[in-house]
């Protein structure tokens, strides 16, 4: 079973975390402004904050509730401050010079941690919260995690809402530091210093292919597999990638005749000719939308790959972020899935 205390982090390693995102984030911004800390309207950092995330001076303004000129002005007095223009128009929306995106984490870390103490022993109720949750995971996590989620959801939590996004791993670090990202579901490298995981499960893989396919209701070998023609789904920012690169460093060189952005279409691409594909095991899972195909144990010896909950060291000890932390995790149970043969 799974435990729900199982952290990758242990204590030591969680309070040399919190304090990576406190003192040196505080610090950062008094170096930065190297001023009368007096001078600094907190409202003027709020609306930094969002407009770094936003970078349109109306959506600063709604989600305030003053109007853009106001904002205009306070942008106007922060520049003065701080001698420099801050954001600068462009086609896409008010884009950050490369000193707003020098202060930017800091800043963002600031406030945080400045909401977390006010806010620190005030307890979360998913019954009556509307709050909305933004969670960064591939497509494989909304074919076997969403659907579990949304049904507590919709017993426990009616009025939250959740928010899906996707992505590549370069801005995914800074995404999560700023706060514009809740959680991140995957096999994901590069999430260490500022961060907690958490692991969900081992995640093992699997040939699949059609039910009638020559190669179903029988072991299969090596020699089936390098014979094959083979569908690749690249899937950007999964992780998945890993098990390419494992077969490839085993001097196995597929057939590969198709490659696919996503998982979303490979059922009816497999379905209608002879082609196969390694997936992850969890798309075979049984009474989980499991894939409409045969499958078999994979001949290549592929390694159990982890697939964590990562959240920013910022959000560790927020009463929201842990309720959905807790539920994802209870939800991703996965048992191990043995070949059908």
């Amino acid at each position: 079973m799974f435990n729900p205390e199982l952290m990758i982090f242990d204590e030591a390693s969680e309070g040399r975390a919190a304090d990576r995102c406190g003192r040196r984030e505080f610090t950062h911004l008094r170096a930065c402004f190297q001023m009368d800390l007096k001078k600094i309207d907190l409202n003027l950092l709020l609306i930094f904050d969002l407009m770094f995330k936003e970078k349109k001076v109306s959506t600063v303004a709604d989600a305030l509730g003053v109007t853009q000129p106001a904002i205009s002005r306070s942008l106007k007095r922060l520049r003065e401050l701080l001698g420099d223009e801050l954001f600068y128009r462009t086609s896409t929306g008010m884009e950050p010079t490369a000193y707003a995106l020098h202060m930017a984490e800091p800043i963002a870390c600031a406030l945080s941690s400045l909401s977390a103490a006010l806010s620190d022993g005030v307890p979360f109720d998913p019954r009556s919260s509307k709050k909305e949750f933004i969670v960064r995971m591939s497509d494989i996590g909304e074919i076997y995690i969403l659907p579990r989620l949304m049904r507590v959801l919709a017993e426990e939590a009616p009025g939250v809402s959740i928010t899906i996004v996707r992505g590549n791993n370069e801005s995914l670090k800074s995404d999560m530091e700023s706060g514009r990202i809740d959680l991140a579901i995957g096999l994901i490298d590069g999430l260490e210093a500022g961060f907690f995981r958490r692991q969900l499960y081992a995640q093992g893989y699997v040939c699949v292919f059609r039910k009638d396919h020559p190669l179903a209701q029988r072991k299969l070998t090596l020699i089936d597999f390098l014979a094959a023609e083979h569908i690749i789904v690249t899937a950007a920012g999964s992780g998945h990638a890993k098990v390419d690169e494992i077969i490839e460093k085993q001097g196995i060189k597929r057939k590969v005749k198709l490659r696919i952005p996503q998982y979303a279409s490979l059922e009816y691409l497999l379905k209608s000719s002879d082609l196969i594909a390694t997936v992850p095991e969890a798309l075979i899972q049984p009474n989980l939308f499991p894939l409409a195909l045969d499958y078999s144990e994979h001949p290549v010896q592929l390694p159990r790959l982890s697939i964590d909950l990562f959240w920013h060291a910022r959000l560790h000890r927020d009463p929201a972020n842990q309720w959905l932390r807790n539920v994802i995790a209870i939800q991703c149970e996965l048992p191990r899935i043995g070949s059908n043969n």
